[in-house]
């Protein structure tokens, strides 16, 4: 029913009503234009002939998003693969994969990847900061590998937090909630900008923090609400403008987030727990970076260095993998060739089990990234625009993944560490690019634009296993290395053409690639060690539309990509771990639709709608996948359709006060976990719905206001992802969004 009338509410509001970014997104003009910088130069939004949505500051407070894994409901075909805080995957366009990330993620001019893990997978923990104090978040749709690099065959995500001003300020913005089956949550922000010398100096400080309170119990350890998160830190910006053209930026972002993992049971009912052992999540971050923008007048320079350094580390029960081996059977197959165990050994091999009964692995990862660019732009004012520049990364990750063992009562790790195996790991990669982008008026209605990228990458990895366990398949193994590298070209070309001053139809042609690499993973073959790049084409053709004077925007493109090489994900052959393999071809064929009206001063809806079809285009023929998917499975973890809508009303209620009422709903349809339906371990992740609402007073001029405001209004059981496997024997592991939380919010502009 919720499918249905969200459905309909987004074919209603197609016909009278643009995206998210038309409402509420970048910096505009004093024409009302609105103002982005998704192709390195500043342009009009909806002048700028690629698929994007900008989402502002305001926009981003008013809907209770508070960092980029809520961010699905205001852009379409953009999701989440989540495994809970600090463990979420973008996805943009279906473009869903293990592996380095498919979606760039950039938090201001720096690219941001998550730690390898054990499994490789950088592109499994996307780095999340708080999204407080933001200009605006541009999602850029489709593969934007000139200008953005190999992170970015599905899409990139731009987040533009605010900078120091030249002007005295400061905010606060405080909640109080309470969340069903859970407790009380609190959280504070806060900034200050100062201007230290007249238009030449500025400072900008940010802090926040939060605690939220668990709603998930674990019945096997008797702990309620085991999944309380709390979260730290903020930013630190400085300002320098030596001469008029010139703009130094400098910048220190720190996050730190604790919690315990969100996932639950299945089987053991709503919100509930059956893991024999805590599971806490700690992850680290600090980002250092510097940008200066030289404006010669009709050309800019713009250079950014950047230091990334990440600790995170997880944990996870494999207690009763452990304990399923204690079998006469499974002594045999492990400890004796094959042949049944005599008494003597089948003691021994109990006595092994017994010692590791309760235990869980225990990754700790220490990522160090530094990147660097450097590009000259034309200042737009001519037919004939451009960028031009050079990119260097460099990405070193050490890992250790040791099994330990856990307090049968508490869930702890024991102190002194006991350890049943461990494995090593260090990674690094190094990336040069160098790229450019031509952009042409050849007429005042006709342009067209060109781009490539020369990429060049390094990958090297050491690992070694010093202490095996017959138990999880790990052989004790020597310090090996594995290298890898390549070299390329990707393209772009673009076409538009303004019907009218207001109405712009565009075409365009990309390319995508993500680098290849090899895997560390415990009891997998040599043969299986290496996998090589993935790469796409994007075709799509695209509509922009303004009308009434800016009052209502409509905007809808058709793409298709074309997939091949995909990386995906196998298995160790007791189904125990995953590993990354190369297999099979995908299509993915999509409809997006972004659309805003204003029918009345202060009222606004925003509505936006995806629809995706991501299929493979042939059978995964090979041995190393768990049920491998044939020629017409979904993507995992691509829902067909979603949609999310919005309604805003801001009205005076005397000349110092004024009433504001918002309510925000979205739909997520359905999707299965692999790419096989019948697979073992393959589950089919339900459909959902979510509808979050805030009413309140406020200042005229937005200086101070007092919300009410609840998310998930419905109380849904919203699950958002599934997963099972031999390490969870079968069971169904699931995380969801939180229950219904009701609270209040006080913000304060001085």
């Amino acid at each position: 029913m919720l499918a249905a009338s969200m459905l309909a509410l987004g074919t209603a509001n197609v016909a009278l009503a643009q995206d998210t970014a038309s409402a509420a997104a970048g910096p505009a003009a004093e024409d009302g234009e609105i103002i982005v910088t998704a192709l390195k130069r500043s342009t009009n939004l909806q002048e700028t002939p690629i698929s994007m949505s900008a989402v502002t500051g305001a926009a981003i407070a008013n809907s209770g998003v508070q960092s980029i894994a809520d961010l699905n409901a205001s852009v379409p075909s953009l999701s989440f693969v989540d495994g809970g805080p600090s463990q979420r995957r973008v996805v943009i366009r279906g473009i869903q994969a293990a592996g380095e990330p498919t979606v760039g993620t950039y938090y201001d001019e720096t690219p941001v990847t998550g730690a390898i893990g054990a499994a490789n997978d950088a592109g499994g923990s996307t780095p999340e900061l708080r999204l407080f104090d933001v200009e605006r978040v541009e999602v850029l749709r489709g593969p934007q590998g000139t200008l953005y690099g190999s992170g970015s065959m599905g899409g990139t995500l731009r987040i533009i937090y605010a900078k120091p001003g030249f002007d005295t300020e400061s905010s606060a913005d405080v909640s109080l909630s309470d969340t069903n089956g859970g407790g009380l949550n609190y959280e504070a922000s806060g900034m200050v900008n100062l201007p230290v010398v007249d238009d030449k100096i500025a400072v900008r400080a940010v802090g926040f923090y939060r605690n939220a309170n668990g709603y998930i119990d674990n019945t096997s350890l008797g702990i309620k609400n085991i999944n309380d998160i709390e979260s730290y830190g903020g930013r630190f910006l400085i300002r320098m403008k030596p001469t008029e053209d010139w703009t130094l930026d400098l910048a220190t972002y720190v996050n730190r987030t604790r919690t315990d993992t969100n996932s639950w049971t299945l089987a053991s009912g709503k919100y509930k727990s059956d893991a024999l052992t805590r599971q806490p999540v700690s992850d680290d971050l600090e980002l250092y970076s510097a940008t200066s923008n030289y404006d010669f007048g009709s050309v800019n320079l713009t250079g950014v260095v950047s230091y990334m350094h990440r600790d995170l580390s997880t944990v996870s029960d494999v207690s009763r993998y452990i304990q399923s081996n204690r079998t006469a059977g499974r002594c045999a197959a492990l400890a004796n060739g094959g042949a049944a165990c005599n008494p003597t050994q089948l003691s021994s091999f109990f006595g092994l089990v017994d010692s590791q009964s309760y235990s869980a692995l225990y990754p700790q990862q220490d990522m160090d990234a530094w990147t660097g660019e450097l590009r000259l732009s034309s200042d737009g004012s001519g037919p004939l625009n451009w960028t031009v520049g050079g990119f260097y990364s460099d990405r070193r990750t050490k890992v250790a993944n040791p099994q330990l063992n856990t307090d049968r009562v508490t869930g702890v790790i024991i102190e002194p560490q006991q350890i049943g195996t461990y494995r090593l790991i260090d990674d690094s990669l190094k990336q040069t690019a160098g790229f450019g982008e031509v952009s042409w008026d050849i007429t005042d209605r006709l342009n067209l634009t060109g781009g490539a990228r020369y990429f060049d990458y390094k990958k090297n990895i050491e690992g070694q296993t010093p202490l095996g366990s017959i138990l999880v398949g790990a052989r004790i193994t020597p310090l090996t290395t594995v290298k890898s590298n390549e070299n390329g070209w990707v393209f772009k070309g673009n076409a538009s053409f303004k019907i009218t001053s207001n109405v712009m139809l565009y075409g365009e042609a990309a390319q995508g690639f993500r680098p290849g690499g090899a895997n560390q993973v415990l009891g997998l073959a040599a043969g299986l060690t290496p996998y090589q790049s993935d790469s796409l084409w994007n075709y799509e053709v695209g509509l922009k539309n303004t009308l009434f004077d800016r009052r209502l925007t409509f905007n809808i493109d058709a793409f298709q990509i074309d997939w091949s090489d995909m990386q995906i994900t196998g298995r160790t052959p007791n189904g125990a771990f995953s590993f990354i393999t190369n297999a099979g071809k995908a299509r993915v064929r999509g409809i997006e639709i972004e659309t805003t009206a204003r029918p009345l001063d202060g009222f606004s809806l925003t509505g936006n709608a995806a629809y995706v079809d991501a299929k493979l285009t042939e059978n995964q023929a090979t041995a190393n996948v768990s049920a491998a998917g044939l020629k017409g499975d979904r993507i995992p973890y691509v829902p067909k359709f979603t949609a999310g809508i919005a309604a805003q009303y801001e009205w005076a209620i005397n000349p110092g006060l004024s009433g504001f009422a918002r309510i925000d709903a979205n739909y997520v349809g359905g999707s299965y976990s692999e790419f096989r339906p019948t697979g073992t371990y393959t589950r089919y992740i339900g459909d959902y719905g979510l509808i979050n609402a805030r009413i309140g007073v406020e200042h005229p001029d937005s200086k101070w206001g007092v919300y009410l405001f609840t998310t998930n209004l419905l109380n849904s059981v919203a699950i958002t992802r599934e997963t099972s496997s031999a390490l969870a024997l079968g069971r169904t592991l699931v995380n969801s969004a939180a229950p219904r939380t009701i609270g209040i919010n006080l913000r304060r502009d001085f």
